[in-house]
């Protein structure tokens, strides 16, 4: 079966199949049934053995899978047995974060290049890299044939920043910025909003009772919502509301990715 029949959702599962099963070498569990995956995962064993027969069979029915064996195989299909170079653009705190953090490197990435606009980071050793101009990536970004770059940079900049590197051939970009990309088909984006995951995830908490109401905001009279929640029960002081504007003015940026 071609990678165009199969959809894209398989695909996005296989990573966390993956996971698992280099959690268990680590465990040194050698063989694993797809009931023991559907535990550790909260997906139906089904949908595993269903996910898994769309590129061959990797076991026996009632012998359960081999986890070296499986943990290989998931490596070559998502071609993560090699390692790939990722550029990173964006070197504020953000991306210096993302250039700190370990986990690339043991699953198949290294940041191999990192570029930013701000003159104060130009220059500047990143995890053994020096940050480079972002004038430069276009060109530069062809000169090391990459192919996947990871955006770290402020919404306003990320769509100019996204044209330059289709522009210099990468064609996988995992973005950070909180907005939407335009791109052609044969590039592939990954958005990243953690405010977006915590918004979907209010949605399901219970409002506040009356009662907590009072707990927590005791200086001012109750005043419930209709069908939960607070109101007026809380006002900012005018100290308080001094120090609240001026942190709303700190965090307010120019450059790449200050904000992250």
């Amino acid at each position: 079966m071609s990678s165009q029949e199969i959809p894209d959702i398989v695909i996005g599962r296989l990573p966390i199949y993956l996971r698992a099963l280099s959690r268990m070498m680590v465990e040194g569990k050698e063989i694993a049934s797809s009931y023991q995956l559907a535990e550790r995962l909260g997906i139906s064993s089904a949908q595993i053995r269903k996910d898994l027969s769309y590129f061959g069979e990797f076991g026996k029915q009632g012998a359960g899978y081999q986890v070296g064996f499986l943990q290989k195989q998931l490596q070559r299909i998502l071609k993560v047995d090699r390692e790939w170079e990722v550029a990173l653009v964006g070197a504020g705190n953000l991306g210096r974060a993302l250039a700190h953090y370990n986990g690339f490197r043991d699953r198949g990435f290294h940041i191999a290049a990192a570029y930013d606009n701000d003159p104060a980071k130009i220059g500047q050793m990143l995890c053994g890299l020096k940050v480079q101009s972002a004038s430069e990536l276009v060109e530069d970004v062809r000169a090391r044939a990459l192919k996947m770059a990871i955006l770290a940079v402020p919404a306003d900049q990320a769509q100019e920043v996204t044209d330059r590197l289709v522009k210099a051939g990468i064609h996988a970009i995992l973005s950070y910025a909180p907005i939407h990309l335009t791109v052609p088909d044969s590039v592939s984006v990954q958005c990243i909003d953690p405010v977006v995951h915590l918004q979907r995830m209010a949605y399901y908490i219970k409002p506040p009772t009356q009662k907590a109401c009072e707990m927590l905001s005791p200086r001012a009279p109750a005043n419930p919502r209709p069908g939960g929640g607070c109101r007026g029960q809380w006002r900012m002081s005018s100290q308080e509301t001094v120090i609240w504007h001026w942190f709303a003015r700190a965090s307010e940026v120019s450059s790449f990715e200050e904000t992250h």
